[in-house]
């Protein structure tokens, strides 16, 4: 890493410190927290991206995804809905499956009028479905709807759900790249957002699932939490404020954790970049015809990068509700899981892992801190006007200096450092 680059991270870290001096070490560690698992999901969209050229913009269907799995993996089974719906459930998602893949194998081999015959395959196991899966999902959420309404998950230690939130993501991808990595960019772009949509609808709507947008509450900590730190007595005659020491001391727990993960993530992604198969994953980015003619499986790269990257992304998704303490499906909009990764990726540097990183940590510190700075400079410029309509809509415009601020660091990046950052070497 060279001492611009390593200046450039010396500078996020100073902003960090003057952010938690000047305000609060409780934000301060906030945004570095966010800011860690944001770098996360840029490694993974540069992973797609910087790497391979793969133009996705369903990221936020793959976070989604990854945060489904805290919920299906940590929290506590609920017995009365599996007893008054899970057989059925399971039972209507197998035959489900058993028609697809009937249909897909007649296809395959085309027999005769097989057009005909998969369009009956599947109009049968669909009535079957719904005759299975209807009445046991009305069951299952009309068990203490208030509360519950769902099936649960495995009441297994959060941090498995890490891993699992990279392979649901992985598997999705893997379904979405079978089909759509033969799109050009632009409509490969198209598919993935219009795929990520349809991943949340189906969270949003589907309560026996993940309770919907009732919303999941009470998922488990990895780290011991600020109310048991403060009642324990030993902690709390360590410190003035106990209170503050506990929020503070959790957060530097989180961010432990996640520091890990990112080292590990950068570690094995630079290994891989600077790997024979990562030679050839650049070259196949910069001339797909001409790796074509040397005999490499385009199609093949392709799709291990897409879902590599899409693995990455659940991942993020996973530590992020972890880190939250609730699955709450309607926060989960383009504009902060989609975009904004994208412009981390593009601010930092396309094609270099440092830079995604950077762009994580410089943009999800921007993102959180212009609006209150925005309100406290507009109100400042505005001090010496009369009050009255015209100054509280000046007023009410600070919540848009972040859309504001976020496309001016983009041209100013493309205008004087078009590679960003830390352009790829």
């Amino acid at each position: 890493m060279k001492m611009r680059d390593a200046g450039l991270f010396a500078l996020v870290a100073a902003l960090l410190v003057l952010t938690g001096m000047m305000q609060s070490w409780n934000l301060a560690l906030q945004i570095l927290n966010m800011g860690l698992i944001s770098a996360i999901m840029a490694l993974g969209v540069n992973l797609q991206w910087g790497f391979a050229g793969l133009f996705n913009v369903g990221v936020m269907g793959f976070v989604a995804l990854g945060g489904l799995a805290v919920a299906l993996t940590a929290m506590p089974p609920v017995g009365d809905a599996w007893r008054a719906g899970g057989l059925g459930v399971f039972s209507a998602l197998i035959v489900a499956a058993v028609a697809i893949t009937l249909a897909v194998v007649i296809w395959r081999k085309r027999l005769p009028a097989r057009g005909w015959l998969v369009a009956a395959v599947l109009l049968v196991g669909f009535i079957l479905y719904r005759e299975l899966f209807d009445p046991a999902r009305d069951a299952i959420e009309a068990v203490n709807p208030a509360l519950q309404g769902n099936l649960g998950g495995l009441g297994l230690p959060v941090l498995f759900s890490w891993p699992v939130g990279g392979l649901l993501a992985a598997g999705a991808a893997w379904l979405i790249g079978k089909t759509a990595l033969g799109l050009r960019s632009d409509y490969l772009a198209i598919a993935t957002l219009g795929i990520a949509e349809i991943i949340l609808a189906v969270m949003k709507n589907e309560d026996w699932l993940a309770r919907g947008v009732k919303n999941v509450i009470g998922v488990p900590s990895p780290l011991p939490t600020a109310v048991e730190l403060q009642e324990n007595a030993g902690f709390a005659a360590r410190f003035a404020d106990p209170i503050t020491a506990s929020t503070i001391g959790v957060k530097l727990g989180y961010a432990v954790l996640f520091a890990v993960v990112l080292i590990a993530l950068i570690v094995l992604m630079q290994l891989a970049l600077k790997s024979p198969w990562g030679r050839m994953v650049r070259a196949i980015r910069d001339n797909e015809t001409a790796a074509e003619a040397m005999g490499k499986d385009v199609t093949r790269r392709h799709l291990q990068i897409f879902i590599l990257g899409s693995a990455i992304c659940g991942l993020a998704g996973a530590m992020m509700t972890t880190l939250d303490g609730q699955l709450v499906p309607g926060t989960y909009q383009p504009l902060r899981f989609t975009f904004l990764i994208w412009v981390m990726v593009i601010v930092g540097g396309s094609g270099n892992n440092f830079g995604a990183v950077l762009g994580g940590m410089l943009i999800w510190f921007l993102w959180v801190q212009v609006e209150p700075v925005g309100a406290w400079l507009i109100g400042a410029l505005t001090s010496g006007l009369p009050e009255g309509a015209f100054k509280d809509h000046l007023m009410d415009s600070a919540a848009y200096m972040r859309l504001f601020t976020m496309g001016l660091v983009m041209l100013l990046v493309l205008r004087f450092s078009p590679r960003g950052l830390i352009p790829e070497r």
